[in-house]
């Protein structure tokens, strides 16, 4: 992986000169791509004219690397960082790696406590965790892993097995505002949690978000930041927007809950309005 020296002398090759040069991390689902996994013409062409221009453009999605990647691949993005598993994996550019990228910082977890907590309360729910290698091993009923070529069904008891990166458990039979309850209930400690859409709960490693790694990114390219950029629609983006939105641009999609837009201090269209394009453009 190239060093923030080589980095900065390829910014500027590319047109971006110091001081001018913005890190720009962008969620996936639901901001780049639409809930039917539409890229629009405008949210790829504006992407590919930041990165030409010299800009740090990135992903930092919730996803794991397996599912990332192949996006970054539609966009044709190469980007020096790439931020999954909700900051818990870090990638950066690695040539000699079979997919171009290597791990740069990994956090885990033991995720004992939080599934057995958990599972007291919610017995029905699919449950899965996510390891530093990219391999989902789940239990219950989990449609969203099952295709997956990373993903193997195991017990309840074989989760336990191996230190964590993310842990997810999703409820059918609850709402949003009911899993929130039961969540909330449930004291969570020593991890941190977020509730999607759906009944969807995205558990990490204590103190670990998309802020903590984008800022970990940000130093070592050195981008100020009053020039970092931040869009996203979930709540597993609050702590980025709000990193951003501190001395620079957190951008929330026009979908987002009332609880994202809190904390950015930027609103732009929905996802299939082309928000992101939008939002972009004034870069």
């Amino acid at each position: 992986m190239g060093s923030p020296t080589d980095v900065a002398a390829s910014a500027a090759a590319a047109g971006v000169v110091d001081g001018e040069r913005w890190l720009v991390a962008l969620d996936v689902d639901g901001t780049i791509m639409q809930e039917d996994g539409t890229i629009s013409d405008g949210v790829a062409e504006q992407i590919r004219r930041l990165r030409e221009a010299g800009h740090a453009v990135m992903i930092a999605t919730g996803r794991s690397v397996s599912t990332t990647l192949p996006v970054m691949d539609r966009l044709g993005l190469v980007s020096d960082y790439v931020v999954t598993a909700n900051g818990a994996i870090t990638l950066g550019r690695d040539e000699s790696a079979p997919t171009g990228y290597g791990q740069v910082h990994v956090e885990e977890f033991d995720p004992t406590d939080v599934l057995t907590t958990i599972r007291g309360e919610i017995q029905e729910g699919g449950y899965a965790v996510e390891d530093r290698d990219g391999v989902l091993r789940y239990c219950g009923s989990f449609p969203t892993v099952e295709s997956s070529g990373n993903a193997e069904k195991v017990e309840f008891e074989q989760l336990f097995d191996r230190p964590a990166t993310r842990v997810v458990v999703v409820s059918p039979d609850h709402g949003t505002d009911d899993f929130l309850e039961v969540v909330e209930r449930m004291g969570l400690s020593k991890v941190n949690y977020n509730v999607g859409w759906t009944a969807w709960l995205d558990i990490a490693p204590d103190g670990v978000t998309k802020a903590t790694a984008l800022e970990r990114v940000r130093e070592w390219l050195g981008i100020p930041r009053e020039r970092v950029f931040a869009a996203g629609d979930g709540r597993n983006d609050i702590d980025m927007l709000r990193w951003a939105s501190a001395q620079g641009r957190g951008c929330a999609m026009g979908q987002a809950p009332d609880d994202v837009f809190a904390v950015a201090n930027e609103r732009t269209g929905s996802d299939v309005d082309d928000g992101l394009a939008a939002a972009l453009a004034t870069l």
